[in-house]
């Protein structure tokens, strides 16, 4: 039987990933970073283990021994924990850190594939293993756009192709076409309930890929958790690039934005 390591960080998408790596047939590993992922990993997966985030070394040997030679990183594991000391990092995980030219997203998650390439483990796609939940095309939602809200879906566009162009995120939030909020390291709800508070109601939060989106990690993910900080926030319109980002609990998020009033768009 194939065997699927998943490396498993915070939310549903580990979750979601395993059911349906399962639903094909493979037996699923996942290696659930400490202090991220959910205890309940358990209940989807074939086997679990626990390791401490920072330990790169034993979540490779980890995913050795079970036979995995496939794996998909998925579920959010924040930046700020290399500035809040929640990371205790193995000897592997100090070397790696030490010979990057800098600790943006792509450069940390690209040396985290080559260490686990050279071990024989091949990091693949997250989306071979979500497409069914990938963010469809068009207005998912029951009330649809005025003519200013799609000058600010526009304009948020550009902008966050932008920031993700130069690796500081994918999510802006943005009101009469000015810039409310951007992403970095605080995270996109974060960046949303700030935004929120400076657009005094009805933002636009646009959340898109990089460019040159590397698929095998740090996708966009949207899920109950964004659409909480909507409506924490006040926003009006959540616009998410089509194919491109992975929508989670895609049934209860669109009754309950439009319960909220809130408009979901997938784009191209």
């Amino acid at each position: 039987m194939k065997v699927l390591g998943i490396i498993s960080g915070m939310g549903e998408l580990p979750k979601a990933i395993s059911f349906e790596a399962k639903s094909k047939g493979y037996r699923v590993i996942a290696v659930g970073l400490e202090p991220l992922a959910d205890r309940n990993l358990s209940d989807y997966a074939d086997e679990v283990r626990f390791v401490n985030v920072g330990r790169l070394g034993e979540i490779i040997e980890t995913l050795k021994r079970a036979g995995a030679r496939d794996v998909v990183m998925a579920g959010k594991v924040p930046k700020s924990l290399l500035y809040r000391s929640k990371i205790t990092p193995d000897l592997r995980a100090i070397k790696l850190l030490f010979t990057l030219k800098d600790r943006s997203d792509d450069t940390i998650l690209l040396a985290i594939a080559d260490e686990l390439e050279k071990e024989g483990l091949r990091l693949i796609n997250t989306t071979e293993f979500c497409s069914s939940i990938l963010t469809p095309e068009g207005l998912l939602t029951e009330e649809g756009l005025s003519d200013d809200e799609w000058k600010d879906v526009r304009f948020g566009w550009d902008m966050a192709k932008e920031i993700g162009r130069l690796d500081i995120g994918q999510t802006v939030v943005v009101k009469n076409q000015a810039v409310m909020a951007v992403e970095a390291i605080e995270g996109t709800d974060e960046a949303i309930r700030r935004g929120g508070l400076y657009a005094g109601g009805g933002a636009v939060v646009v959340k898109v890929s990089k460019p040159s989106q590397d698929m095998r990690f740090d996708v966009p993910v949207a899920g109950m958790n964004t659409l909480k900080a909507m409506i924490e926030a006040g926003a009006r319109v959540l616009a998410l690039e089509a194919r491109k980002t992975i929508l989670l609990q895609r049934d209860r998020l669109i009754k309950e934005a439009n319960e909220a009033g809130i408009s979901v768009i997938g784009l191209i």
